[in-house]
Protein backbone atom coordinates (compact mmCIF):
# COMPACT_ATOMS: atom_id res chain seq x y z
CA UNK A 1 0.00 0.00 0.00
CA UNK A 2 2.72 2.36 1.45
CA UNK A 3 4.26 2.03 -2.67
CA UNK A 4 1.32 2.24 -4.18
CA UNK A 5 0.62 5.52 -2.52
CA UNK A 6 4.06 7.03 -3.20
CA UNK A 7 4.08 5.84 -7.29
CA UNK A 8 0.43 8.10 -7.11
CA UNK A 9 2.16 11.13 -5.28
CA UNK A 10 4.82 10.95 -8.18
CA UNK A 11 2.28 10.52 -11.00
CA UNK A 12 0.62 13.99 -9.59
CA UNK A 13 3.92 15.45 -10.03
CA UNK A 14 4.54 14.23 -13.79
CA UNK A 15 0.39 15.40 -14.29
CA UNK A 16 1.98 18.89 -13.20
CA UNK A 17 4.47 18.48 -15.72
CA UNK A 18 2.52 17.87 -18.76
CA UNK A 19 0.12 20.28 -17.75
CA UNK A 20 2.73 22.83 -18.83
CA UNK A 21 2.38 21.57 -22.56
CA UNK A 22 -1.60 22.03 -22.85
CA UNK A 23 -2.28 23.95 -26.35
CA UNK A 24 1.33 23.64 -27.51
CA UNK A 25 2.33 19.71 -28.80
CA UNK A 26 -0.28 19.11 -31.54
CA UNK A 27 0.01 16.70 -33.33
CA UNK A 28 1.64 15.08 -30.32
CA UNK A 29 0.11 15.08 -26.95
CA UNK A 30 0.91 16.51 -23.57
CA UNK A 31 2.98 14.52 -21.42
CA UNK A 32 5.16 14.91 -18.14
CA UNK A 33 7.80 12.73 -16.38
CA UNK A 34 9.81 12.64 -13.28
CA UNK A 35 12.73 10.87 -12.31
CA UNK A 36 13.29 9.65 -8.60
CA UNK A 37 15.54 7.70 -6.74
CA UNK A 38 15.58 6.13 -3.21
CA UNK A 39 12.34 8.90 -2.68
CA UNK A 40 14.19 11.77 -3.75
CA UNK A 41 13.54 13.76 -7.45
CA UNK A 42 15.98 14.13 -9.50
CA UNK A 43 14.71 15.31 -12.41
CA UNK A 44 11.12 16.72 -14.22
CA UNK A 45 10.78 17.34 -17.92
CA UNK A 46 7.85 18.03 -20.16
CA UNK A 47 7.31 17.35 -23.76
CA UNK A 48 7.26 20.73 -24.99
CA UNK A 49 6.64 21.32 -28.60
CA UNK A 50 6.06 18.61 -32.01
CA UNK A 51 9.35 17.82 -33.08
CA UNK A 52 11.49 18.90 -29.66
CA UNK A 53 12.64 16.32 -26.70
CA UNK A 54 9.40 14.06 -25.47
CA UNK A 55 9.01 13.94 -21.72
CA UNK A 56 11.12 11.41 -20.83
CA UNK A 57 14.31 12.73 -22.82
CA UNK A 58 14.00 16.07 -21.22
CA UNK A 59 13.96 14.67 -17.70
CA UNK A 60 17.19 12.42 -18.37
CA UNK A 61 18.49 15.98 -19.78
CA UNK A 62 18.30 17.52 -17.03
CA UNK A 63 20.00 14.89 -14.23
CA UNK A 64 22.55 16.70 -12.53
CA UNK A 65 24.82 13.76 -13.49
CA UNK A 66 23.45 11.18 -15.66
CA UNK A 67 24.63 8.42 -13.75
CA UNK A 68 22.31 8.92 -10.90
CA UNK A 69 19.54 7.61 -13.63
CA UNK A 70 21.30 4.01 -12.77
CA UNK A 71 18.31 1.99 -10.56
CA UNK A 72 16.05 5.09 -10.97
CA UNK A 73 12.34 4.99 -11.43
CA UNK A 74 10.83 6.79 -14.22
CA UNK A 75 7.13 8.16 -13.87
CA UNK A 76 5.32 9.16 -17.06
CA UNK A 77 1.99 10.30 -18.14
CA UNK A 78 1.92 8.33 -21.07
CA UNK A 79 3.35 5.30 -22.62
CA UNK A 80 7.34 5.58 -23.19
CA UNK A 81 7.09 5.67 -27.32
CA UNK A 82 8.79 3.13 -28.53
CA UNK A 83 8.97 4.43 -32.51
CA UNK A 84 11.63 6.91 -33.67
CA UNK A 85 10.54 9.68 -34.95
CA UNK A 86 11.69 13.39 -35.26
CA UNK A 87 13.92 12.39 -32.21
CA UNK A 88 14.62 8.98 -30.74
CA UNK A 89 12.32 6.39 -29.27
CA UNK A 90 11.90 7.08 -25.03
CA UNK A 91 11.98 3.27 -23.74
CA UNK A 92 15.20 3.51 -25.75
CA UNK A 93 16.44 5.85 -23.83
CA UNK A 94 15.41 4.51 -20.88
CA UNK A 95 17.18 1.42 -21.28
CA UNK A 96 20.06 3.28 -22.28
CA UNK A 97 19.98 5.17 -18.92
CA UNK A 98 20.10 2.52 -16.92
CA UNK A 99 16.63 2.94 -15.62
CA UNK A 100 15.43 0.15 -13.71
CA UNK A 101 11.59 0.94 -13.13
CA UNK A 102 8.98 2.32 -15.36
CA UNK A 103 5.65 3.78 -14.44
CA UNK A 104 2.93 5.46 -16.45
CA UNK A 105 -0.52 6.37 -16.47
CA UNK A 106 -2.07 5.88 -19.85
CA UNK A 107 -1.49 3.35 -22.73
CA UNK A 108 -0.53 5.00 -26.25
CA UNK A 109 -3.82 5.76 -28.29
CA UNK A 110 -2.20 4.26 -31.55
CA UNK A 111 -2.75 0.62 -31.98
CA UNK A 112 0.04 0.19 -33.76
CA UNK A 113 2.28 1.20 -30.51
CA UNK A 114 0.28 0.70 -28.25
CA UNK A 115 2.58 -2.47 -25.25
CA UNK A 116 5.33 -2.28 -27.75
CA UNK A 117 7.78 -0.15 -24.98
CA UNK A 118 6.47 -2.45 -21.95
CA UNK A 119 7.87 -5.49 -24.05
CA UNK A 120 10.67 -3.70 -25.07
CA UNK A 121 11.76 -2.70 -21.89
CA UNK A 122 10.93 -5.77 -19.86
CA UNK A 123 13.00 -7.57 -22.08
CA UNK A 124 16.17 -5.40 -20.89
CA UNK A 125 15.10 -6.20 -17.58
CA UNK A 126 13.19 -2.63 -16.45
CA UNK A 127 10.29 -3.37 -14.26
CA UNK A 128 7.60 -2.27 -15.64
CA UNK A 129 4.04 -0.91 -13.94
CA UNK A 130 1.15 1.00 -15.84
CA UNK A 131 -2.36 2.25 -14.86
CA UNK A 132 -1.30 4.42 -12.41
CA UNK A 133 -4.04 7.47 -11.97
CA UNK A 134 -4.75 6.32 -15.43
CA UNK A 135 -7.95 8.09 -15.59
CA UNK A 136 -6.04 11.51 -15.19
CA UNK A 137 -3.44 10.81 -17.41
CA UNK A 138 -6.36 9.78 -20.65
CA UNK A 139 -8.49 12.73 -19.70
CA UNK A 140 -5.02 14.63 -20.58
CA UNK A 141 -4.67 13.22 -24.19
CA UNK A 142 -8.10 13.35 -24.80
CA UNK A 143 -7.94 15.10 -28.00
CA UNK A 144 -4.80 13.11 -28.59
CA UNK A 145 -6.88 10.08 -28.62
CA UNK A 146 -9.74 11.16 -30.11
CA UNK A 147 -7.51 11.58 -33.63
CA UNK A 148 -6.00 8.47 -33.04
CA UNK A 149 -9.18 6.56 -33.31
CA UNK A 150 -11.35 8.12 -35.45
CA UNK A 151 -8.85 11.09 -37.48
CA UNK A 152 -11.33 13.59 -36.29
CA UNK A 153 -9.95 16.86 -33.53
CA UNK A 154 -11.42 17.14 -30.01
CA UNK A 155 -13.98 20.16 -30.28
CA UNK A 156 -15.12 21.78 -27.48
CA UNK A 157 -18.22 24.07 -28.05
CA UNK A 158 -17.97 27.79 -26.39
CA UNK A 159 -20.92 29.61 -25.58
CA UNK A 160 -22.29 32.54 -23.47
CA UNK A 161 -25.76 33.19 -22.91
CA UNK A 162 -28.14 35.27 -20.62
CA UNK A 163 -30.22 33.27 -18.54
CA UNK A 164 -33.14 32.48 -20.39
CA UNK A 165 -31.03 30.66 -22.88
CA UNK A 166 -30.78 33.87 -25.74
CA UNK A 167 -27.51 36.30 -27.22
CA UNK A 168 -29.93 38.55 -27.57
CA UNK A 169 -28.47 42.26 -27.55
CA UNK A 170 -29.60 45.63 -28.30
CA UNK A 171 -28.57 47.51 -31.30
CA UNK A 172 -25.62 49.03 -30.89
CA UNK A 173 -24.31 47.27 -27.39
CA UNK A 174 -21.07 45.49 -27.51
CA UNK A 175 -20.38 41.77 -28.07
CA UNK A 176 -20.20 40.87 -24.65
CA UNK A 177 -22.80 39.70 -22.22
CA UNK A 178 -20.50 38.55 -19.32
CA UNK A 179 -18.11 40.87 -17.32
CA UNK A 180 -13.85 40.99 -17.57
CA UNK A 181 -13.59 38.19 -15.34
CA UNK A 182 -15.17 35.44 -17.43
CA UNK A 183 -13.95 36.93 -20.46
CA UNK A 184 -9.93 36.97 -19.11
CA UNK A 185 -11.15 32.48 -18.72
CA UNK A 186 -12.01 33.07 -22.39
CA UNK A 187 -8.75 33.76 -23.53
CA UNK A 188 -7.14 31.32 -21.36
CA UNK A 189 -9.27 28.67 -23.31
CA UNK A 190 -8.38 29.68 -26.48
CA UNK A 191 -4.85 28.75 -25.43
CA UNK A 192 -5.56 25.19 -25.13
CA UNK A 193 -6.65 24.64 -28.32
CA UNK A 194 -5.00 24.49 -32.05
CA UNK A 195 -8.09 25.91 -34.05
CA UNK A 196 -10.92 28.62 -33.45
CA UNK A 197 -14.39 28.16 -35.70
CA UNK A 198 -16.87 31.01 -35.95
CA UNK A 199 -19.36 31.60 -38.24
CA UNK A 200 -19.61 33.96 -40.98
CA UNK A 201 -22.89 35.32 -39.33
CA UNK A 202 -20.93 35.86 -36.34
CA UNK A 203 -17.64 37.85 -38.23
CA UNK A 204 -20.82 39.61 -39.80
CA UNK A 205 -22.45 40.97 -36.69
CA UNK A 206 -19.54 41.32 -33.83
CA UNK A 207 -16.23 41.70 -36.01
CA UNK A 208 -14.28 39.28 -33.74
CA UNK A 209 -10.46 38.91 -33.52
CA UNK A 210 -10.49 35.52 -31.92
CA UNK A 211 -6.89 36.21 -31.00
CA UNK A 212 -4.98 35.23 -27.64
CA UNK A 213 -4.62 38.67 -25.72
CA UNK A 214 -3.48 37.87 -22.02
CA UNK A 215 -0.20 38.35 -20.16
CA UNK A 216 -1.20 34.74 -18.09
CA UNK A 217 -0.69 32.91 -21.43
CA UNK A 218 2.71 31.44 -22.18
CA UNK A 219 4.94 33.18 -24.69
CA UNK A 220 5.76 29.39 -26.52
CA UNK A 221 1.80 29.40 -27.53
CA UNK A 222 1.08 30.47 -31.28
CA UNK A 223 -2.09 32.15 -32.31
CA UNK A 224 -4.70 29.54 -32.95
CA UNK A 225 -5.35 29.26 -36.81
CA UNK A 226 -8.87 30.97 -37.52
CA UNK A 227 -11.75 29.30 -39.60
CA UNK A 228 -14.76 31.13 -40.63
CA UNK A 229 -17.01 28.74 -41.67
CA UNK A 230 -20.02 30.56 -43.95
CA UNK A 231 -22.69 29.50 -46.55
CA UNK A 232 -21.62 33.11 -48.61
CA UNK A 233 -18.09 34.89 -48.99
CA UNK A 234 -17.07 37.34 -46.96
CA UNK A 235 -15.28 40.40 -47.94
CA UNK A 236 -12.43 40.03 -46.44
CA UNK A 237 -11.37 43.74 -45.90
CA UNK A 238 -14.13 44.94 -43.91
CA UNK A 239 -13.51 42.23 -40.99
CA UNK A 240 -10.18 42.31 -38.78
CA UNK A 241 -10.34 38.99 -38.55
CA UNK A 242 -8.72 38.22 -41.53
CA UNK A 243 -6.28 40.86 -41.45
CA UNK A 244 -2.66 40.55 -40.28
CA UNK A 245 -0.11 37.13 -40.31
CA UNK A 246 -2.66 35.35 -38.34
CA UNK A 247 -5.91 36.20 -40.79
CA UNK A 248 -8.70 33.43 -41.16
CA UNK A 249 -9.49 30.94 -43.32
CA UNK A 250 -12.82 31.07 -45.17
CA UNK A 251 -14.70 27.75 -45.48
CA UNK A 252 -17.79 28.37 -47.89
CA UNK A 253 -20.85 25.89 -48.20
CA UNK A 254 -18.36 22.63 -46.90
CA UNK A 255 -19.73 19.76 -44.87
CA UNK A 256 -18.77 20.18 -41.23
CA UNK A 257 -17.03 16.36 -40.80
CA UNK A 258 -15.19 16.77 -43.86
CA UNK A 259 -13.80 20.65 -42.37
CA UNK A 260 -12.76 18.77 -39.56
CA UNK A 261 -10.91 16.14 -40.94
CA UNK A 262 -9.07 18.32 -43.41
CA UNK A 263 -8.27 20.47 -39.77
CA UNK A 264 -6.71 17.13 -38.43
CA UNK A 265 -4.98 15.81 -41.86
CA UNK A 266 -3.57 19.26 -43.25
CA UNK A 267 -3.28 21.50 -40.05
CA UNK A 268 -2.28 18.72 -37.47
CA UNK A 269 -4.98 19.91 -35.07
CA UNK A 270 -5.87 18.13 -32.02
CA UNK A 271 -8.58 20.32 -30.39
CA UNK A 272 -10.80 22.97 -32.13
CA UNK A 273 -12.65 25.44 -30.23
CA UNK A 274 -16.57 26.44 -31.50
CA UNK A 275 -17.16 30.07 -30.38
CA UNK A 276 -20.17 31.24 -32.41
CA UNK A 277 -23.65 32.24 -32.92
CA UNK A 278 -27.15 29.44 -32.38
CA UNK A 279 -27.19 28.44 -35.81
CA UNK A 280 -23.98 26.67 -36.02
CA UNK A 281 -23.30 26.03 -32.62
CA UNK A 282 -26.94 23.70 -33.29
CA UNK A 283 -25.54 22.38 -36.23
CA UNK A 284 -22.43 21.06 -34.70
CA UNK A 285 -24.68 19.05 -32.22
CA UNK A 286 -26.98 17.94 -34.30
CA UNK A 287 -24.54 16.39 -35.78
CA UNK A 288 -23.01 15.38 -32.92
CA UNK A 289 -19.40 16.51 -33.53
CA UNK A 290 -19.25 18.58 -30.02
CA UNK A 291 -17.20 16.39 -27.09
CA UNK A 292 -17.23 18.96 -24.95
CA UNK A 293 -19.04 22.25 -24.17
CA UNK A 294 -18.80 25.68 -21.57
CA UNK A 295 -21.40 27.51 -21.45
CA UNK A 296 -20.72 31.13 -19.73
CA UNK A 297 -24.41 32.59 -17.72
CA UNK A 298 -24.68 36.09 -17.32
CA UNK A 299 -26.90 36.98 -14.62
CA UNK A 300 -29.48 39.22 -17.15
CA UNK A 301 -32.92 38.01 -18.46
CA UNK A 302 -32.66 39.34 -22.12
CA UNK A 303 -35.76 37.58 -23.98
CA UNK A 304 -35.87 37.62 -27.96
CA UNK A 305 -35.54 35.97 -30.94
CA UNK A 306 -31.24 35.07 -30.88
CA UNK A 307 -30.76 31.47 -29.27
CA UNK A 308 -27.48 30.86 -28.01
CA UNK A 309 -28.54 27.24 -29.08
CA UNK A 310 -30.31 26.58 -32.03
CA UNK A 311 -30.35 23.34 -34.93
CA UNK A 312 -33.20 20.60 -34.98
CA UNK A 313 -32.74 19.45 -31.32
CA UNK A 314 -33.99 16.33 -29.77
CA UNK A 315 -37.13 15.04 -30.77
CA UNK A 316 -37.08 11.71 -28.46
CA UNK A 317 -35.00 11.16 -25.38
CA UNK A 318 -32.86 8.92 -27.17
CA UNK A 319 -31.45 12.40 -29.28
CA UNK A 320 -31.11 14.20 -26.16
CA UNK A 321 -27.57 14.96 -25.05
CA UNK A 322 -26.25 14.43 -21.72
CA UNK A 323 -23.68 16.17 -19.70
CA UNK A 324 -20.36 14.31 -17.55
CA UNK A 325 -18.03 15.32 -15.54
CA UNK A 326 -19.41 18.88 -15.10
CA UNK A 327 -17.42 21.07 -13.12
CA UNK A 328 -19.54 24.76 -12.12
CA UNK A 329 -17.51 27.78 -11.44
CA UNK A 330 -18.36 31.49 -10.60
CA UNK A 331 -16.45 33.96 -11.95
CA UNK A 332 -17.33 37.62 -11.14
CA UNK A 333 -20.99 37.70 -11.41
CA UNK A 334 -21.14 35.24 -14.11
CA UNK A 335 -21.74 31.31 -13.83
CA UNK A 336 -19.32 29.35 -16.08
CA UNK A 337 -20.00 25.28 -16.45
CA UNK A 338 -17.73 23.19 -18.37
CA UNK A 339 -18.41 19.30 -19.16
CA UNK A 340 -18.04 16.10 -21.57
CA UNK A 341 -20.99 15.73 -24.43
CA UNK A 342 -22.54 12.27 -24.29
CA UNK A 343 -25.27 10.92 -26.05
CA UNK A 344 -27.62 10.32 -23.82
CA UNK A 345 -28.70 6.70 -24.94
CA UNK A 346 -25.29 5.80 -24.53
CA UNK A 347 -25.25 7.48 -20.74
CA UNK A 348 -28.51 4.97 -20.13
CA UNK A 349 -26.68 2.48 -21.42
CA UNK A 350 -23.69 2.24 -19.06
Amino acid sequence: MMKQTEDISWMQEALKEARKGIGLTSPNPPVGAVIVKDGILLARGWHEKAGTAHAERNALARLKDPKAAKGASIYVTLEPCSTHGRTGACSTAIIEAGITRVVYGATDPNPAHVGRANTLMQEAGIEVLQGICQQECEQLIRAFSKVQRTGMPWVIAKTAMSLDGCITRPKGEGQWLTGPEARETVQLLRSEVDCIITSGETVRRDDPALTLRSAKISEKKQQPLKVVLTKVGLNENRYQIFQGENKARQVVEQPLEETLKLLVSNDQVNTVLLESGGELMGAFLDAGLVDEMVIYLAPIVTGGPSAAIGGKGANTLSERLNMSEIIFRQIGPDLVMRGIVNEQQQALER
